[in-house]
């Protein structure tokens, strides 16, 4: 069964897996097979959706929006990014003009009313915190959101943003989200290990098999139509040692009787200081994979978690 997670110290409760139209739900779906998909996880349990003003340039959010007409608002928590919002000058960053016309604009794809979180996707080096602060004071003090926070900000950042809003009376961030995976795990594990005790920080992650390099799909190169073969720029240097250690992995799950999916995402959800793992899913099949690790979380043992520690170092991705 699908548990339910405080968002840090945030009063709102959230599904521990949720799920991102990332790469998954474009113009290229459509609005009845996104309903299915959505369907199977509001039945599953799954209560958070989580989506971008920068997903197939606006069209996920529309194609969510088409979707959520159909249930009841107040059972969902559903979110955006702002940051990338198009080719103007003005239309990227943080900046209180962006923020401000990025969501009044998300939420008209939506047709939603508010969004339960926003974020700011990335942190913005052009424009002071101060400014990003107010602007997202405003959003939730005019009804636009209900909480805000970060995504790949670091920890300096995070506690910077954190001191700021208390000092200049604003509503602070309630959560991060973050790339989190058995090949990145230093930011969330180490960098961020203050900001979860002594702020309350929540923690959404995103990529929990690493663009699918964790199910081993990739050992024998790219099969066709996947996702690193149309993503090219998530390929690093270190791409064949990446391989090497998914392949580990599958001898591991198989030992285990799980498939590599149900293993990087159970080893995940084993983690306290993680609020939801976001998951995505171009197919039901798929989908109901990476749901049934939330029954194998608590399998996680000592001995898994030492053979996974052995294959996957934390400071891989330091």
């Amino acid at each position: 069964f699908m548990d339910y997670r405080q968002l840090g110290k945030a009063g709102i409760r959230v599904s521990e897996l949720s799920l991102g139209p990332w790469l998954t739900f474009s113009k290229h779906l459509s609005v009845k097979h996104a309903k299915k998909i959505v369907n199977i996880a509001i039945d599953k349990g799954i209560n958070f959706f989580d989506n971008a003003e920068r997903y197939a340039e606006g069209m996920a959010e529309c194609l969510m929006g088409e979707v959520f007409r159909s249930y009841q608002r107040e059972s969902l928590v559903i979110t955006t990014k702002l940051y990338w919002g198009g080719d103007g000058v003005n239309d990227i960053g943080l900046s209180r003009k962006h923020l401000l016309e990025g969501i009044k604009n998300s939420l008209r794809r939506l047709q939603l009313d508010y969004v339960d979180i926003v974020f700011c996707h990335r942190p913005d080096p052009l424009t002071p915190i101060e400014e990003t602060i107010l602007a997202m004071d405003k959003i939730i003090r005019d009804g636009h959101a209900i909480y805000w926070g970060t995504s790949e900000w670091s920890s300096g950042q995070i506690e910077m943003a954190y001191k700021l809003a208390q000092d200049m009376h604003c509503i602070s961030p309630s959560t991060e989200q973050s790339e989190y995976n058995l090949f990145n795990r230093y930011r969330v594990e180490e960098e961020y290990k203050k900001l979860y005790q002594k702020y309350g920080m929540g923690l959404t992650t995103w990529g929990p098999l690493a663009s699918g390099i964790l199910t081993g799909k990739y050992s024998k190169g790219f099969p066709e139509k996947s996702r690193l073969q149309s993503e090219k720029r998530f390929i690093g240097n270190d791409f064949q040692s990446r391989i090497d250690k998914a392949n580990r992995l599958v001898l591991l799950a198989q030992k285990l009787g799980w498939t590599p999916a149900q293993l990087s995402i159970a080893w995940i959800l084993s983690k306290q200081f993680v609020s939801t793992v976001i998951i995505g899913a171009s197919n039901e099949d798929q989908l109901l994979e990476n749901i049934s690790a939330v029954g194998l979380k608590n399998k996680i043992s000592p001995e898994i978690d030492n053979e996974l520690n052995t294959i996957f170092e934390v400071n891989d991705a330091k």
